[in-house]
Protein backbone atom coordinates (compact mmCIF):
# COMPACT_ATOMS: atom_id res chain seq x y z
CA UNK A 1 0.00 0.00 0.00
CA UNK A 2 1.14 3.48 -0.37
CA UNK A 3 0.45 6.75 1.65
CA UNK A 4 -2.13 9.43 1.52
CA UNK A 5 -0.38 12.23 0.42
CA UNK A 6 0.90 14.71 2.77
CA UNK A 7 3.52 17.30 2.87
CA UNK A 8 7.67 16.66 3.72
CA UNK A 9 10.20 19.45 5.35
CA UNK A 10 13.94 18.37 6.29
CA UNK A 11 14.59 19.88 9.59
CA UNK A 12 17.06 22.55 10.03
CA UNK A 13 17.70 22.60 13.76
CA UNK A 14 15.59 21.17 16.33
CA UNK A 15 14.35 25.13 17.31
CA UNK A 16 12.80 24.49 13.35
CA UNK A 17 10.96 21.12 14.09
CA UNK A 18 9.16 21.77 17.04
CA UNK A 19 8.23 25.26 14.76
CA UNK A 20 6.98 22.86 12.47
CA UNK A 21 4.73 20.79 14.49
CA UNK A 22 3.44 24.26 16.48
CA UNK A 23 2.05 25.40 12.73
CA UNK A 24 -1.36 23.91 13.54
CA UNK A 25 -1.20 21.24 11.15
CA UNK A 26 -1.60 17.42 11.44
CA UNK A 27 2.08 16.51 11.53
CA UNK A 28 4.31 13.75 12.48
CA UNK A 29 7.93 13.20 13.26
CA UNK A 30 10.17 10.69 11.16
CA UNK A 31 13.90 9.64 11.93
CA UNK A 32 14.33 6.43 11.16
CA UNK A 33 10.90 5.37 10.46
CA UNK A 34 10.48 1.62 11.38
CA UNK A 35 7.50 2.93 13.48
CA UNK A 36 6.27 5.66 11.40
CA UNK A 37 6.34 4.28 7.85
CA UNK A 38 3.81 0.80 8.36
CA UNK A 39 1.59 3.23 9.81
CA UNK A 40 1.27 5.83 6.61
CA UNK A 41 2.01 2.95 4.09
CA UNK A 42 -1.59 1.05 5.71
CA UNK A 43 -3.15 4.60 5.64
CA UNK A 44 -3.84 4.28 10.03
CA UNK A 45 -2.41 7.95 9.88
CA UNK A 46 -2.82 10.73 7.64
CA UNK A 47 -0.74 13.69 8.80
CA UNK A 48 -0.65 16.66 6.96
CA UNK A 49 3.04 16.98 7.46
CA UNK A 50 6.05 14.83 7.64
CA UNK A 51 8.91 16.61 9.62
CA UNK A 52 12.45 14.57 9.44
CA UNK A 53 14.81 14.82 11.98
CA UNK A 54 17.28 12.12 10.74
CA UNK A 55 19.23 14.62 9.57
CA UNK A 56 19.88 16.64 13.02
CA UNK A 57 23.34 15.68 14.12
CA UNK A 58 22.78 17.46 17.42
CA UNK A 59 20.24 14.63 18.19
CA UNK A 60 22.71 11.98 16.72
CA UNK A 61 24.46 10.85 19.95
CA UNK A 62 24.93 7.81 21.98
CA UNK A 63 27.00 9.18 25.75
CA UNK A 64 27.75 9.07 28.98
CA UNK A 65 26.75 11.74 31.14
CA UNK A 66 29.09 13.65 34.16
CA UNK A 67 26.72 11.84 36.39
CA UNK A 68 27.06 8.22 34.66
CA UNK A 69 24.03 8.14 32.94
CA UNK A 70 23.63 7.22 29.52
CA UNK A 71 22.28 9.91 26.81
CA UNK A 72 20.83 8.84 23.94
CA UNK A 73 19.87 11.13 20.98
CA UNK A 74 16.48 11.34 18.80
CA UNK A 75 18.31 10.16 15.74
CA UNK A 76 20.49 7.65 17.14
CA UNK A 77 19.87 3.91 15.92
CA UNK A 78 19.09 0.70 17.49
CA UNK A 79 22.04 -0.09 16.19
CA UNK A 80 24.22 2.18 17.40
CA UNK A 81 23.17 1.56 21.13
CA UNK A 82 23.62 -2.35 20.55
CA UNK A 83 27.31 -1.42 19.71
CA UNK A 84 28.69 0.62 22.37
CA UNK A 85 30.80 -0.79 24.65
CA UNK A 86 29.44 1.05 27.51
CA UNK A 87 25.67 0.13 26.80
CA UNK A 88 26.78 -3.69 26.82
CA UNK A 89 28.78 -3.23 30.39
CA UNK A 90 26.70 -0.53 31.94
CA UNK A 91 22.78 -1.09 30.23
CA UNK A 92 22.60 -4.71 29.80
CA UNK A 93 19.06 -5.18 30.06
CA UNK A 94 18.45 -2.89 27.61
CA UNK A 95 21.66 -4.12 24.98
CA UNK A 96 19.62 -7.51 25.85
CA UNK A 97 16.25 -5.57 25.07
CA UNK A 98 17.81 -3.88 22.02
CA UNK A 99 18.72 -7.17 20.37
CA UNK A 100 15.66 -8.85 20.25
CA UNK A 101 13.64 -6.11 18.07
CA UNK A 102 13.31 -6.89 15.04
CA UNK A 103 16.23 -7.92 12.65
CA UNK A 104 19.74 -6.19 12.03
CA UNK A 105 17.76 -4.51 8.88
CA UNK A 106 15.08 -2.85 11.71
CA UNK A 107 17.85 -1.63 14.20
CA UNK A 108 20.50 0.08 11.51
CA UNK A 109 16.95 2.51 11.09
CA UNK A 110 15.52 2.20 13.83
CA UNK A 111 15.70 4.69 16.82
CA UNK A 112 15.14 4.61 20.17
CA UNK A 113 13.07 7.60 21.05
CA UNK A 114 11.35 6.74 17.97
CA UNK A 115 10.31 3.41 19.56
CA UNK A 116 9.33 5.17 22.60
CA UNK A 117 7.01 8.14 21.16
CA UNK A 118 5.14 5.14 19.25
CA UNK A 119 4.48 2.97 22.22
CA UNK A 120 3.42 -0.05 20.45
CA UNK A 121 1.69 -2.42 23.14
CA UNK A 122 4.31 -5.26 22.35
CA UNK A 123 7.46 -3.09 21.73
CA UNK A 124 10.37 -4.04 24.08
CA UNK A 125 11.88 -0.39 24.59
CA UNK A 126 8.73 1.38 26.78
CA UNK A 127 9.27 -1.87 29.13
CA UNK A 128 12.91 -1.23 29.81
CA UNK A 129 12.64 2.13 29.81
CA UNK A 130 10.11 1.74 33.18
CA UNK A 131 12.32 -0.97 34.43
CA UNK A 132 15.48 1.07 33.82
CA UNK A 133 13.33 4.38 35.38
CA UNK A 134 14.65 6.34 32.41
CA UNK A 135 13.81 10.48 32.09
CA UNK A 136 12.66 11.56 28.97
CA UNK A 137 13.70 14.69 27.76
CA UNK A 138 10.96 16.63 25.53
CA UNK A 139 10.60 20.16 23.60
CA UNK A 140 8.50 22.04 22.26
CA UNK A 141 8.77 26.07 21.16
CA UNK A 142 7.02 26.69 24.55
CA UNK A 143 8.90 24.86 26.70
CA UNK A 144 11.69 22.02 27.60
CA UNK A 145 10.58 19.63 30.09
CA UNK A 146 11.04 15.96 31.61
CA UNK A 147 9.20 13.12 32.10
CA UNK A 148 9.93 10.26 34.06
CA UNK A 149 9.33 6.96 31.77
CA UNK A 150 6.74 5.35 33.75
CA UNK A 151 4.06 8.51 32.99
CA UNK A 152 5.44 8.70 29.47
CA UNK A 153 2.87 5.46 28.67
CA UNK A 154 -0.44 6.28 28.54
CA UNK A 155 -2.47 3.83 26.42
CA UNK A 156 -1.86 1.78 23.09
CA UNK A 157 -0.28 3.79 20.91
CA UNK A 158 -0.55 7.07 23.18
CA UNK A 159 2.01 9.14 24.95
CA UNK A 160 2.11 11.80 27.50
CA UNK A 161 3.47 13.73 23.88
CA UNK A 162 1.66 17.05 22.94
CA UNK A 163 0.88 17.26 19.13
CA UNK A 164 3.60 19.99 18.95
CA UNK A 165 6.55 18.47 21.69
CA UNK A 166 9.32 16.02 20.14
CA UNK A 167 11.11 13.72 22.05
CA UNK A 168 14.75 14.81 21.90
CA UNK A 169 16.50 12.27 24.59
CA UNK A 170 16.62 9.40 26.21
CA UNK A 171 18.45 9.16 29.85
CA UNK A 172 19.07 6.13 31.32
CA UNK A 173 20.37 6.46 35.05
CA UNK A 174 23.12 3.65 35.41
CA UNK A 175 21.28 0.95 37.28
CA UNK A 176 21.73 0.45 41.26
CA UNK A 177 25.22 -1.50 42.45
CA UNK A 178 24.99 -4.94 42.36
CA UNK A 179 21.32 -4.99 40.74
CA UNK A 180 20.51 -8.41 38.79
CA UNK A 181 18.42 -8.19 35.72
CA UNK A 182 16.94 -10.08 32.63
CA UNK A 183 14.29 -9.09 30.14
CA UNK A 184 12.32 -12.47 28.50
CA UNK A 185 10.08 -12.67 25.78
CA UNK A 186 7.86 -14.93 23.45
CA UNK A 187 7.79 -14.33 19.84
CA UNK A 188 6.04 -17.01 17.37
CA UNK A 189 9.51 -16.58 15.28
CA UNK A 190 12.54 -14.44 15.89
CA UNK A 191 11.96 -10.75 14.58
CA UNK A 192 8.45 -11.00 14.85
CA UNK A 193 6.37 -8.56 17.24
CA UNK A 194 6.53 -9.77 21.16
CA UNK A 195 3.42 -11.93 22.52
CA UNK A 196 4.60 -11.19 25.65
CA UNK A 197 7.61 -10.18 27.29
CA UNK A 198 8.72 -8.95 30.40
CA UNK A 199 11.85 -6.37 31.85
CA UNK A 200 12.96 -7.36 35.92
CA UNK A 201 15.32 -5.39 38.31
CA UNK A 202 15.68 -6.48 41.62
CA UNK A 203 18.14 -5.35 44.38
CA UNK A 204 19.62 -7.71 46.87
CA UNK A 205 20.38 -6.87 50.15
CA UNK A 206 20.67 -8.88 53.48
CA UNK A 207 19.77 -12.04 51.81
CA UNK A 208 16.22 -10.28 50.38
CA UNK A 209 15.01 -8.43 47.61
CA UNK A 210 15.39 -4.86 49.09
CA UNK A 211 13.91 -3.20 45.57
CA UNK A 212 11.62 -4.59 42.81
CA UNK A 213 10.93 -3.79 39.35
CA UNK A 214 8.92 -5.82 37.26
CA UNK A 215 7.41 -4.39 34.20
CA UNK A 216 5.05 -6.81 31.74
CA UNK A 217 4.48 -5.49 27.85
CA UNK A 218 2.03 -7.38 25.86
CA UNK A 219 -1.26 -7.69 28.13
CA UNK A 220 -2.43 -4.59 28.14
CA UNK A 221 -2.54 -1.11 26.21
CA UNK A 222 0.89 -0.48 27.07
CA UNK A 223 4.08 -1.78 28.88
CA UNK A 224 3.32 -1.19 32.52
CA UNK A 225 5.03 -2.46 36.22
CA UNK A 226 3.19 -4.76 38.60
CA UNK A 227 3.10 -3.11 41.79
CA UNK A 228 1.38 -6.12 43.43
CA UNK A 229 4.25 -8.43 42.53
CA UNK A 230 7.16 -5.84 43.19
CA UNK A 231 5.54 -5.61 47.24
CA UNK A 232 5.07 -9.42 47.22
CA UNK A 233 8.45 -10.10 46.35
CA UNK A 234 10.11 -6.63 48.88
CA UNK A 235 11.43 -8.26 51.83
CA UNK A 236 11.63 -11.04 51.49
CA UNK A 237 13.73 -14.76 48.53
CA UNK A 238 11.85 -14.71 45.34
CA UNK A 239 11.56 -18.82 45.95
CA UNK A 240 9.68 -18.14 49.18
CA UNK A 241 6.88 -16.27 47.56
CA UNK A 242 6.60 -17.57 44.61
CA UNK A 243 3.06 -18.54 44.99
CA UNK A 244 2.40 -14.62 46.27
CA UNK A 245 3.80 -13.31 42.72
CA UNK A 246 1.42 -15.63 40.76
CA UNK A 247 -1.22 -14.88 42.14
CA UNK A 248 -0.70 -11.49 42.04
CA UNK A 249 0.13 -11.74 38.36
CA UNK A 250 -3.68 -14.26 37.82
CA UNK A 251 -5.57 -10.99 39.47
CA UNK A 252 -3.95 -8.39 37.99
CA UNK A 253 -3.66 -9.86 34.18
CA UNK A 254 -6.65 -9.09 32.07
CA UNK A 255 -4.76 -9.53 28.22
CA UNK A 256 -7.31 -9.86 25.31
CA UNK A 257 -8.14 -11.86 22.51
CA UNK A 258 -6.61 -10.92 19.08
CA UNK A 259 -5.36 -12.71 15.96
CA UNK A 260 -1.93 -13.33 17.84
CA UNK A 261 -2.78 -15.09 20.84
CA UNK A 262 -5.63 -15.60 23.27
CA UNK A 263 -6.29 -14.24 26.22
CA UNK A 264 -5.25 -17.52 28.18
CA UNK A 265 -1.98 -18.06 26.40
CA UNK A 266 -0.87 -14.39 26.85
CA UNK A 267 -1.54 -15.19 31.11
CA UNK A 268 0.58 -18.31 30.74
CA UNK A 269 2.76 -16.87 28.81
CA UNK A 270 3.56 -14.16 31.12
CA UNK A 271 3.51 -15.99 34.09
CA UNK A 272 6.28 -18.40 33.16
CA UNK A 273 8.30 -15.97 31.92
CA UNK A 274 8.25 -13.77 34.64
CA UNK A 275 8.53 -16.42 37.24
CA UNK A 276 11.72 -17.36 35.14
CA UNK A 277 12.75 -13.94 34.66
CA UNK A 278 12.68 -13.25 38.79
CA UNK A 279 15.13 -16.43 39.37
CA UNK A 280 17.37 -14.91 36.40
CA UNK A 281 17.71 -11.53 37.48
CA UNK A 282 17.87 -12.74 41.93
CA UNK A 283 20.67 -15.19 40.28
CA UNK A 284 22.96 -12.07 38.91
CA UNK A 285 21.93 -9.70 41.95
CA UNK A 286 25.49 -9.30 43.87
Amino acid sequence: MKPAPFDYVAARSVEHAVELLAGGTDAKVIAGGQSLMPVLNMRLGRPELVVDIGRLDVLNHVRISDSGALLVGATATQAQVLAHPDVNRGWPLLATAVANIGHPQIRNRGTICGSLAHNDPAAELPATAIVLDATLRIQSSRRIRTVPAEQMFVGPFMTALTPDELLVEAEFPPPPAGAGWSFREFATRPGDFATVGVAVQLVRRDGVVADARLVLFGVGGSAARVHSAEEALTGSSPSRVEDQVRAQLKAELDPADDVHASAGLRRDLAEKLTIDAIAEAWARCA
